[in-house]
């Protein structure tokens, strides 16, 4: 068993490798970012910065999946994709009707 999961590590190209944890490490990295900022205001919330990083890591997971010709890893990193664009957007609308009613616009 721990042979064939350190054969797995070796199967690759180095780089390939440090591709694919480089974007597992985003994509967790957006848990601890929310982590962080829900113990800072003592309430859970979801930052922006963990929509960016899921975008980022996704992205990199996303080609990662792609050079290893995984249909199942692929749908699902192409699927989150469209679901932390549509967040950032959903998020930059509602900045935008925050601004214009500050301002008095419509």
């Amino acid at each position: 068993m721990l042979s064939h999961i350190l054969a797995a590590f070796t199967m690759d190209n180095p780089i390939w490798l440090a591709i694919g944890f480089l974007g597992q490490g985003m994509f967790m990295s957006r848990f601890l970012i929310q982590w962080f900022q829900s113990e800072r205001e003592g309430r859970s919330v979801i930052p922006v910065a963990f929509w960016y990083f899921s975008i980022v890591g996704g992205l990199i997971t996303l080609v990662y999946a792609i050079h290893k010709l995984d249909p199942v890893f692929i749908a699902g990193q192409a699927a989150g994709l469209i679901v932390y664009a549509r967040n950032l957007f959903l998020i930059r609308r509602e900045r935008i009707a925050l601004a214009k009613a500050a301002e008095g616009r419509p």
